[in-house]
């Protein structure tokens, strides 16, 4: 991890972020101090979707799914 100051990273941004996509973290410093940590965005971060149906023949849900456990959870709203 190797640190620039404002000026560089404002002359080199370009470089700097394809640097970062890239995985190379950096620190940004001024007069010396550093001040940001710069860091790549996971996939999960960037907005990637999630696939649908990709268990598609893996499992099986029941026909009454939404109705399972129906009785019993009415019985227990009428004190039974």
């Amino acid at each position: 991890m190797h640190t620039v100051n404002i000026h560089e990273a404002k002359t080199h941004l370009p470089r700097l972020v394809e640097e970062a996509a890239k995985g190379e973290v950096f620190i940004i410093a001024k007069a010396g101090k550093p001040m940001v940590k710069v860091v790549p965005l996971s996939a999960e971060e960037t907005g990637t979707q999630r696939r649908l149906g990709f268990m598609q023949g893996e499992i099986q849900v029941p026909d009454d799914f939404d109705r399972m456990g129906a009785d019993e959870i009415e019985a227990l709203f009428q004190g039974r």
